[in-house]
């Protein structure tokens, strides 16, 4: 019995030593695994740092633009608003001078009344001046025929002084004789 307790002993070291060994292995297995597992999710990390990193520097970027064009929208409400303070400052005065102003609708009435006044007197203004257009092309003509007489006039006179020259050249001569 000895020995079939030591065979037994030897057996059950045996297999306690094979299920150790396939308990080391299995865990060196898992062990692999778990440190594939671990590189490729770091490398999804690294990945996804990077990729945060990228989109964090956009959103930094676009953030600024973005406060830029708060302080532009801001300075343009500014000068818009300046706009708007003289334009009110305009409506009030131009309020305050309608408030001045005559009813337009009794001055209106009051024009409706004389416009055809208005209309025949401009009728007779027009009739007056195609008058006076004929009448200037009378007086153009005769005009022409004053200029025409005044030429033969003037032609008339050069010809007598011609002849006054003529006749007097003689008696010029003569005037250091006459004493």
């Amino acid at each position: 019995m000895a020995e079939e307790e030591k065979k037994l002993f030897i057996d059950m070291v045996g297999r306690l030593s094979w299920e150790t060994q396939l308990h080391l292995d299995e865990r060196h297995h898992h062990f692999y695994i778990n440190k594939l597992v671990v590189v490729l999710i770091s490398i999804l990390l690294v990945v996804l740092a990077v990729i945060n990193v990228y989109y964090v520097a956009i959103l930094y970027r676009n953030l600024n633009g973005i406060v830029d064009n708060m302080d532009a929208m801001h300075r343009h409400m500014q000068t818009v608003s300046a706009r708007m303070e003289q334009v009110t400052n305009t409506m009030e005065g131009m309020e305050q001078q309608m408030r001045h102003m005559d009813n337009i609708e009794t001055n209106t009435g009051a024009m409706a009344e004389t416009m055809p006044t208005i209309h025949n007197s401009m009728d007779r203004i027009r009739d007056d001046i195609a008058t006076m257009d004929t009448d200037m092309d009378h007086m153009s003509a005769g005009m022409g025929h004053i200029d025409q007489r005044f030429r033969h006039m003037t032609d008339g006179v050069a010809v007598m002084r011609f002849h006054v020259w003529t006749i007097s050249r003689p008696m010029g001569a003569m005037n250091p004789l006459i004493p």
